[in-house]
């Protein structure tokens, strides 16, 4: 029996089979899981097509996040096709180019606004779309992506500050659905070569000192370890786990500075 055995999961996120999200949907079929993806825009045919790369090629539904219309369709179809909804990985982030790069003192305010709103507020956005299919199906799991923002990093700017706004609503809707069994935790995960990373500016700076520092070996091409804790944290393996900010990263963030730093 898997770990995942028989739970209904919506993945967002999944734009290419190097994505932590698309990691975390191979290994939720794997251990069990019945899944569907979301996408929007442009986007849904690559995940259309990259949703055949599965070991079960999964529908995509559309979900622009900052779309009230579909949130309610996607809550619409899942009622429909399962009544219930026992877990989702949240997987939605952006920031416009003038908000990243070293442009901190400099981005306006409409673009800080941009990376907040799909990168932070997006995780309440799809815990209230789901609320009542988690309900319905005795509780869950939310489990959303974060990227350590305990400091100031190069060229993250406000991705960085989004990031950190993200750990809060992480806390708040733990707060607030823990009533109904539902558990919301972020997994911190080191730097992936992933589209969304090789976005960021300076990304390889990244990869540079998690290779100085990081106690444990770390992989910039592998997202499964990261994946592999999302799909625990999914499962009841984690029942009493909520609130938390899981790292995944080598163990970088206990360490100072590196032997050469």
């Amino acid at each position: 029996m898997g770990l995942l055995e028989d739970k209904r999961l919506v993945i967002t996120g999944v734009l290419t089979d190097g994505s932590i999200a698309f990691h975390v949907a191979r290994i939720a079929q794997d251990e069990g899981a019945e899944i569907v993806l979301t996408s929007f825009g442009r986007g849904m045919k690559l995940t259309e097509r990259v949703a055949r790369r599965l070991p079960n090629t999964a529908e995509v539904l559309e979900l622009d996040i900052n779309d009230p219309d579909h949130v309610s369709a996607m809550a619409e179809n899942l009622t429909t096709r399962w009544g219930a909804v026992d877990g989702a990985l949240h997987a939605i982030a952006y920031a416009p180019e003038d908000a990243l790069g070293g442009n901190f003192l400099a981005t306006p305010a409409e673009s800080a606004q941009t990376a907040f709103m799909t990168s932070a507020y997006s995780l309440k956005t799809l815990a209230v779309g789901l609320h009542p299919l988690m309900q319905a199906g005795g509780g869950g799991s939310l489990v959303t992506l974060d990227f350590d923002n305990r400091q100031a990093w190069p060229a993250y700017d406000w991705m960085g500050v989004a990031k950190a706004a993200l750990v809060s609503v992480v806390r708040y809707l733990a707060r607030d659905l823990g009533s109904d069994a539902i558990r919301v935790n972020a997994v911190s995960a080191g730097p992936l070569g992933t589209v969304a990373a090789k976005s960021i500016p300076g990304f390889e700076q990244f990869s540079r000192v998690w290779a100085q520092r990081s106690p444990l070996a770390w992989d910039v091409s592998n997202p499964e370890p990261v994946a592999r804790m999302v799909c625990v944290l999914m499962s009841d393996w984690a029942m009493a786990t909520t609130g938390e900010v899981i790292h995944v990263d080598g163990g970088f963030h206990a360490i100072a500075a590196g032997i050469d730093e």
